[in-house]
């Protein structure tokens, strides 16, 4: 009989540390059903709760061959809308955009993602006690060789102590969002001078930059409102080893003054990138 006893509290010890390793795998396991408009699919993943707010990404899967869009499009493209409305205990909600890339579309040129990509996002609680309803509706668009709007409607739900350890995808993808920086600060990436010039008689910004791929290292550059269409820059060598971006001023709202604007530079050097608002300088 005692070696039966014995034998019955091994078993509920087991019984008692798998429940406990189910649990801890639920809540490293967040994530929502998938949403499938044609040629992508759409889902939640929940992350860890860091600094009193809880992590989470959106992810959005592409056909091979596909591609959606950055928060600004460049010369074309649709950029992703994002509904919360339908969202409980959610204080506050941002959205972290991971570095993305610029494509040819036939004679324009579009900024975005072609092989899929996990947009992070952090919630602050209304209530940190209590978990967090997310609902989102999302509009957005996916191209193949045409561009084509896409709609998705998923919804979450993340427990007040948040997913343990957050999952790889969404860490990776936390780890290509670009870093807010100064203009000049130290590193290998950066940008050292933002300048407004006039060349061969077009006003035109100057952008000096240091960047450790020379060949990949790109930049996207933004105003402050969606009013603005500023163009992609052209990149090409600059002096002592470094990178010089040349932009048109173009696609400037009217009445804008973009001298006294500040603008918002996303440098993306190889697995680097950073993220920079600055005034210009006027030469």
């Amino acid at each position: 009989m005692l070696r039966l006893c014995r034998h019955l509290l091994t078993l509920l010890a087991v019984a008692g540390a798998l429940a406990v390793f189910d649990a801890g795998a639920a809540r490293a396991g967040i994530e929502s059903s998938w949403s499938a408009p044609a040629g992508t699919a759409v889902r939640l993943i929940g992350g860890a709760r860091e600094d009193g707010r809880l992590s989470g990404g959106i992810e959005i899967r592409l056909t091979p061959g596909w591609k959606t869009y950055w928060r600004y499009p460049g010369d074309a493209g649709i950029p992703p809308r994002f509904d919360w409305s339908g969202s409980h205990n959610v204080g506050n909600l941002e959205i972290f955009w991971p570095a993305p890339v610029r494509f040819d579309e036939g004679g324009s040129v579009s900024i975005g993602y072609k092989h899929g990509v996990v947009i992070p996002f952090a919630v602050t609680p209304q209530d940190p006690s209590k978990p967090v309803a997310l609902r989102l509706a999302l509009d957005f668009a996916v191209c193949e060789k045409i561009c084509q709007p896409a709609n998705a409607i998923v919804t979450l739900d993340l427990p007040a102590e948040g997913a343990a350890p957050s999952p790889p995808a969404l860490l990776a993808a936390q780890a290509t969002v670009p870093r807010p920086a100064g203009l000049g600060a130290p590193g290998d990436t950066g940008i050292d001078a933002v300048t407004l010039e006039t060349i061969n008689g077009t006003p035109t910004i100057r952008v000096i930059a240091r960047v450790a791929e020379t060949e990949r290292a790109d930049l996207f550059v933004e105003g402050p409102t969606e009013d603005w269409a500023l163009p992609l820059p052209h990149r090409e060598a600059g002096a002592d080893g470094r990178t010089q971006f040349l932009l048109p001023v173009d696609g400037v709202p009217t009445g804008a003054d973009v001298s006294a604007t500040k603008l918002k530079f996303t440098l993306v050097d190889g697995t680097r990138a950073a993220e920079i608002t600055t005034p210009l300088s006027i030469h």
